[in-house]
This record gives C-alpha cells, sequence and structure tokens, in this order.
C-alpha cells in the first residue's frame, strides 16, 4: 500500500524570515502570470498581475528569458517549452497519477468515455491523470490542465471535502464569471450545491464548464477515509442520466482505490 501525505493548499506554512528567499518568490509569481487566456505578457502587465514595481518584474522577467524559460520579442514575453520541465517534472514524481492510471484506462474501456482524476489547488483543480476517448471540450485536457473549481464536478467534489469556511474564502477568491448562460454564479448558490455534493457523494455538473459538455464525479478517498483526489467521467452527448449510467463504475474505482491508499 501507498502512504500519501497531503497538504491542504490554503495551508500557510510559517517560516524564519532567514530562510524565505524573496527574490525566488517573486519569480515564482510572475511565472504564474502565464496563463491560456494571457500567453503573452509585457513588463507592465506583470507589474500590474503581480503587484510588483516595474523594475523588479523586468528583471525576473529578463531573467527567465536568459535561462530559457521565456521569449521576448522586445515588447512581448511568453514562456517557452523548457518550463514545462518544471511542471511535469513535479507531476512524474507524485506516486498518485502512476497508480490511477490503470484504473482510468479501465474505466474509460468499460464505460466508453473519458475519465480524469484531479487536485485542487487554491481556486483550480489540477489534471494529474487522464484516460482520454473523445475530445469533449475546445481546450485539449491532458495532466497538467486546470479548470475553475467551482463550476466543474471534480471540483464541487474537491470543495465538498473542506469546511463551509474554507469553502467560502475559496469561492470568494474565485472568479465566477459565467462560463455558460447554465453557470452558477452567487456563491451561496454554488455553496448550497456543494452541500448537496458532500451529503450524496457525488457531483453531476450539466453544461456549466462548458456547452454540450456534462460530467459526473465521485471523491478518491484513502483508507482513512480522506479525499485525497476526485475522480470522473465526462462526456458530450449521451445517456442524460449520468448517475444511473456511471455512478456504479467510478464507484467500483473509488472502492479499488481506497484499497491501495493509505
Amino acid at each position: 500500500m501507498l502512504t500519501f501525505v497531503r497538504m491542504s493548499p490554503w495551508c500557510v506554512r510559517m517560516v524564519n524570515r532567514t530562510d524565505y528567499i524573496a527574490s525566488l518568490a517573486k519569480g515564482l509569481r510572475v511565472i504564474e502570470c502565464f496563463r491560456a487566456e494571457t500567453p503573452r505578457l509585457s513588463i507592465t502587465d506583470v507589474a500590474a498581475m503581480t503587484g510588483l514595481d516595474r523594475a523588479t518584474a523586468r528583471r525576473c522577467l529578463l531573467t527567465l528569458a536568459e535561462l530559457g524559460y521565456a521569449d521576448y520579442d522586445g515588447k512581448f514575453f511568453s514562456l517557452t517549452p523548457r518550463v514545462l520541465r518544471l511542471g511535469m517534472g513535479a507531476l512524474a514524481a507524485l506516486p498518485l497519477p502512476q497508480v490511477v492510471q490503470p484504473w482510468l484506462d479501465r474505466l474509460s474501456a468499460g464505460t466508453g468515455q473519458s475519465s480524469s482524476v484531479s487536485l485542487l489547488d487554491e481556486t483550480e483543480i489540477v489534471y494529474i491523470a487522464r484516460a482520454a476517448t473523445t475530445r469533449i471540450m475546445s481546450i485539449g485536457l491532458m495532466p497538467g490542465s486546470r479548470l475553475p473549481a467551482h463550476c466543474t464536478s471534480m471540483g464541487r467534489v474537491l470543495l465538498a471535502s473542506l469546511p463551509e469556511t474554507q469553502v467560502r474564502e475559496i469561492l470568494d477568491a474565485s472568479d465566477l464569471t459565467p462560463r455558460t448562460p447554465h453557470s452558477l454564479t452567487d456563491p451561496d448558490e454554488i455553496l448550497a450545491e456543494i452541500g448537496r455534493v458532500r451529503d450524496q457523494g457525488f457531483a453531476v455538473i450539466a453544461q456549466e464548464v462548458e456547452l454540450g459538455v456534462r460530467s459526473i464525479a465521485v471523491p478518491v478517498v484513502d483508507s482513512r477515509g480522506l479525499t485525497a483526489a476526485a475522480l470522473n467521467i465526462g462526456l458530450g452527448l449521451g445517456p442524460e442520466d449520468l448517475q444511473a449510467t456511471y455512478l456504479p463504475a467510478l464507484l467500483d474505482v473509488q472502492a479499488g482505490l481506497r484499497r491501495v491508499l493509505r
């Protein structure tokens, strides 16, 4: 059996100021500015997004460019594929993706639908493993992909494992801009839906992330009953009753993983 040590992404670990490298922290904040919706940024953009002064943002960006982690065309910076070494190296070092992948492969083969496992990272979920049968979203999902937690089935399952006060803090920090006409945007409504997920043990999402996309998720629970991750099946067109059609298969995988996670 495998043992996992878990820290909440909202847990703050206090360190002595002499052990804290401020320049490293600033550099990481700069890297985090580059996202799917902001792939090319100017020095002014990065300064505004991080709260750093322009000179500090410039030094961080030029350092990334010098090390090969960013390209610079004289005005805009963009990350290079070299930065994937950081994220993919971290994913490769995690034992959980290696454990769940065979289960995902079997689940997708049995249901004919794509399945995934994700973790919660502040206001987002991060995909750590996936077995894709068809592409159901306009963006290609893969390990390392991110989606908002509040409007995804896996996100709501993961949020349901947290105390309500902590969920409220995450929702307050989230961008609740509707992604489709079906998206819930009121924090109280989302909190109530997460409460229902907590009570029933699974989440169903219908077209809240993208039109035509539905999913059902359950928690990945370890032998102590703690939520280690979330597992889902996602599909476009298909059976309307996701609970009756896919929940038994998800619960079967959930039970199997519980036996090997400790």
